[in-house]
């Protein structure tokens, strides 16, 4: 996801701003937050739902854009906001972080909220130390301003499997959901809460002969995945990130897409998809 461009899942049934509009502070150093609030402040509050993430902090001082560590992220920010962003999953970083995206958003509320980036991509080893911070300090907050009615849910916003995993053992802060990135695809969902396999010749093979079957059929690629995903009983919503405006559109389209019957027949039959996969009605 580039800077100023929220994610969006629109219902199938009602297409245009109605749906979940997903951001962060960490989209643009704010810029995402600011441009989305400005689209949706034309739209009813009550026709959206609205998420964003704690984590990171965003200062009044400014830096280079350029030189920043964002870990797999890194470049995708070119033309950002200078401000500085601060890792800091603390409990007063957590109420702040809230507070300046309620500002920025330009709402009274916030329907979701995730704690971002808690693992190992982004904190290397040092991710543990973070999960902690966040343990006693962002989850508790976040539990608290649920409770008061601040927010509506919070969850953790990750593209690992652990500290889930870690978070489920908890007995303390339960959170009400889960944004995990990329963990459930059509290429890779034998082992969705495991790590993805590099591009082994095995896995450039099941690319092929994906595609082949998708164009045998004439069917999307992108419709494909999507609707796999929303398939399975415990998928609640897509989060397609777009690099650009266009892509918006053709992820509605691709939710809104035919997809016949016998291309999943086909799927299954050839072992591209898990026989416990739900597959879409």
């Amino acid at each position: 996801m580039s800077a100023g461009r929220a994610s969006a899942h629109c219902s199938p049934t009602t297409g245009g701003l109605a749906g979940l509009y997903d951001t962060a502070p960490l989209y643009g150093a704010g810029l995402a937050e600011i441009r989305l609030g400005e689209l949706l402040s034309r739209q009813p509050r009550d026709t959206y739902v609205l998420s964003t993430k704690v984590g990171r902090v965003v200062l009044d001082e400014v830096e280079d854009p350029a030189a920043r560590e964002l870990g797999e992220k890194g470049g995708l920010f070119a033309h950002d906001r200078p401000n500085r962003m601060v890792d800091d999953y603390s409990a007063d970083a957590t109420l702040r972080s809230v507070e300046d995206s309620l500002k920025r958003l330009g709402t009274d509320r916030l329907d979701i909220v995730w704690v971002h980036d808690i693992a190992q991509d982004f904190h290397g080893d040092h991710w543990l130390h973070h999960f902690e911070t966040a343990r006693t300090g962002a989850f508790r907050v976040l539990s608290k301003l649920r409770d008061e009615g601040v927010i509506g849910a919070w969850g953790l916003g990750v593209n690992k499997a652990e500290p889930i995993e870690l978070t489920l053992e908890l007995d303390e802060s339960r959170p009400d959901g889960f944004l995990l990135a990329g963990r459930y695809t059509l290429l890779d969902h034998d082992r969705a809460l495991q790590r993805l396999l590099p591009a082994s010749p095995e896995i450039v093979e099941r690319v092929r002969l994906i595609r082949e079957t998708a164009e045998r059929h004439g069917v999307g690629v992108k419709a494909a995945v999507l609707q796999l995903f929303l398939a399975h009983p415990a998928s609640a919503a897509v989060i397609p990130g777009a690099t650009r405006p266009s892509r918006i559109a053709e992820d509605v389209a691709a939710l809104h897409e035919e997809v016949p019957a016998a291309f999943w027949g086909d799927l299954r039959a050839s072992g591209l998809v898990s026989a416990a996969a739900p597959l879409p009605a």
